[in-house]
């Protein structure tokens, strides 16, 4: 029973028994451990990534970019989160560099991971020719959906609690009690009071993990609605993640007692940057949702890129181009052919009169072939759209979560 901890909950009167590891075995003789919180958090960035296929799916995004977008800031997003952790720590880490690399111990700081897997996923997205700001849409909930579900992997730890409280939803257990007793001198620094309490006298903490689930379940459920009712730009949504997720942890980490801080201040670092995000975010929500009801724009699909509509608006120009070079050609034939006429006024302007009529004829051929070249291709994305819609495809049943 060394890998369980028996957890109390104020208000319920028997304890549970959580258990750390979830299997432990030997293979040509070394020995393996495979630990709740490692499992845990592979279980919720499945369902992120299911989620965020799911959604790709709808919108019609290249499955093979998404996977790109995936392997890279995912690969990102796990050095940004070790890097970040072990900055804030550098009084440990600077004297052991090779512990650095040893992630298996722990220490992945969320807004490390958020940090670096942004920065892999705008390079791919720029590589890939990706909307980034559709695809940071995509990702708000699936980013909800593994941070929420890997709060349980440190309450399998016992790890990422509160202060003391007299809740009924206050935790203790024998291992927090240890935790606390060892880290007496560190939160004096802090300026921090935290008892530890003993197994006949019981000293409770807040379940910040739990509060940290719950807020992640909400913002979910917020983004979801707004996900299908009121979206309206590009961006909306991972902004309205920011914000809801920053002010969740700036609460929520004003009860931990193992935050990072800023030197030797008694500033949190997660709370400060959390406060930053959400103050920004929510500015950038109202700016952006005023400047939408000020002139409405359809949102642009997920494979479109910028570039797409610099070229769409030079060919625009370039027939404008032609059409005022052909204007000119024939003002000037007609010209010519009355030059030997003395009344350059009258000719000037039935020349005028002809020119512009010939010229209205050619543009509206133009256009009538633009529109039928338009019309084709609509034709022929509805017929795809049709056959992505249809239950029984193929395609449908493998991405159909």
């Amino acid at each position: 029973m060394d890998n369980y901890t028996t957890v109390f909950f104020k208000g319920i009167s028997r304890g549970f028994d959580v258990p750390s590891v979830a299997a432990s075995f030997d293979i040509f003789g070394s020995h393996f451990t495979i630990k709740w919180y490692g499992v845990i958090i592979a279980f919720g960035f499945l369902l992120a990534v299911l989620w965020g296929g799911r959604c790709a799916y709808k919108w019609k995004m290249s499955i093979d970019k998404m996977l790109d977008v995936l392997i890279y800031g995912t690969f990102s997003g796990i050095v940004g989160a070790r890097l970040y952790y072990c900055l804030f720590e550098w009084d440990y880490y600077g004297k052991h560099l090779t512990d650095i690399f040893k992630i298996w111990e722990g220490g992945l700081a969320i807004y490390g991971g958020l940090i670096g897997g942004l920065i892999g996923a705008y390079f791919t997205c720029k590589a890939d020719k990706l909307n980034f700001l559709n695809l940071l849409d995509l990702t708000a909930m699936s980013f909800l959906i593994g941070q929420g579900i890997g709060r349980w992997g440190n309450f399998t730890n016992q790890e990422a609690f509160g202060t003391n409280t007299n809740l009924p939803w206050g935790m203790w257990s024998q291992k927090v009690a240890d935790y606390i007793s060892d880290n007496q001198a560190l939160f004096a620094q802090k300026g921090l009071t935290v008892k530890a309490g003993t197994a006949l006298e019981k000293a409770y903490v807040h379940p910040t993990f739990l509060y940290e689930f719950l807020w992640c379940v909400l913002s979910f459920i917020i983004i979801f609605i707004i996900y299908k009712k009121f979206r309206r730009f590009s961006g909306q949504l991972f902004l309205t993640y920011c914000a809801l997720y920053g002010t969740g942890r700036a609460v929520i980490e004003g009860f931990r007692t193992d935050s990072l801080y800023i030197g030797g201040t008694n500033l949190r670092v997660s709370q400060l940057i959390s406060i930053i995000i959400a103050f920004t975010s929510l500015v950038l929500l109202i700016v952006l949702t005023a400047r939408y009801k000020k002139d409405p724009k359809p949102i642009e699909g997920v494979d479109f890129f910028r570039e797409d509509e610099s070229a769409k608006e030079k060919k625009e120009k370039k027939e404008e181009k032609k059409i005022k070079a052909k204007k000119e050609s024939l003002f000037g034939d007609y010209v010519a052919a009355k030059a030997d006429q003395n009344n350059a006024g009258e000719v000037s302007g039935t020349a005028e009169e002809a020119v512009e009529t010939e010229t209205a004829e050619y543009a509206e051929e133009a256009k009538e072939a633009e529109d039928a070249e338009e019309a084709k291709e609509a034709e022929n994305t509805e017929g795809s759209d049709e056959t992505a819609e249809d239950p029984d495809s193929s395609d449908a049943d493998k991405i159909n979560l």
